[in-house]
């Protein structure tokens, strides 16, 4: 194990990466993110804002076959993503760059799916994380619209996009992706019956004609309240998290 990092079970432990002790660290919502892109075998799919590569590697371990790719900004993740590949026998294409300026390795080249998990505060009315790997993850250098953009052009006619993103900043994706992508659909997050929805996850494809469509919530923990420090998930939840079930939006 690296300095100051930390190994990590995601999956009921059929994956275990390694991830900085301090700094971003992934959670939840990238095995939710996961679940939620609709690839089969076979499909090319990118990543935008890698990380250590939870979600793309989540993912690999759900769906076999897959061509993963990963775009991440930050060198010492990045080396980590290709380490936590090679640690679980997966395979991603880890490729550096800035979601902003993608790098020549991307120009040219199509996949049928990308998924995303850009970072969740506006630094315009936010303060900024002590930890620099972390504001970086957490911190919006890049405009979510050059997130959405640069996802847009990689993908293939009719692929699909797949974005999990605070609640708050849900009109911004929405406008992101006005022009580039349709067939919207929004899944809340809440984390517990009568609870405000803190997280969304976004679907979209390129070319889509659909009307926009809001889901009914997806509700994580049982009961209206946190009484004991037992894992709490819905049967549902529990199944993706823990099982590797997919989350399956119906994407039109």
């Amino acid at each position: 194990m690296q300095p100051h990092t930390t190994r990590d079970g995601f999956l009921g432990a059929r994956l275990v990466l390694t991830q900085p002790a301090t700094g971003y660290r992934a959670g939840i919502d990238a095995v939710l993110l996961a679940a939620a892109v609709p690839a089969r075998p076979g499909e090319a799919v990118l990543e935008v804002g890698l990380g250590t590569g939870a979600a793309s590697l989540c993912l690999g371990a759900r769906v076999p076959g897959l061509a993963l790719t990963g775009l991440e900004l930050q060198p010492a993740y990045a080396a980590l993503a290709r380490q936590n590949a090679a640690a679980n026998g997966l395979s991603i294409e880890v490729i550096e760059g800035d979601v902003a300026a993608p790098p020549a390795a991307l120009a040219g080249r199509a996949f049928d799916h990308v998924l995303m998990n850009p970072p969740y505060f506006d630094r315009a009315g936010g303060t900024a994380a002590a930890d620099p790997g972390r504001e970086a993850a957490l911190g919006e250098a890049a405009p979510l619209g050059s997130w959405v953009a640069t996802a847009a052009r990689r993908l293939r006619p009719g692929g699909t996009l797949t974005a999990i993103q605070r609640a708050a900043r849900l009109p911004d994706l929405v406008a992101a992706c006005a022009g580039r992508l349709g067939s919207l659909l929004v899944l809340p997050v809440a984390p517990r019956d009568g609870r405000e929805a803190k997280l969304v996850i976004l679907a979209a494809r390129k070319g889509g004609r659909a009307a926009f469509r809001l889901l009914s919530p997806l509700v994580l923990h049982a009961g209206d309240r946190h009484e004991a420090d037992a894992d709490s998930y819905r049967p549902e939840v529990r199944a993706i998290l823990r099982d590797g079930a997919a989350l399956p939006l119906g994407l039109r």
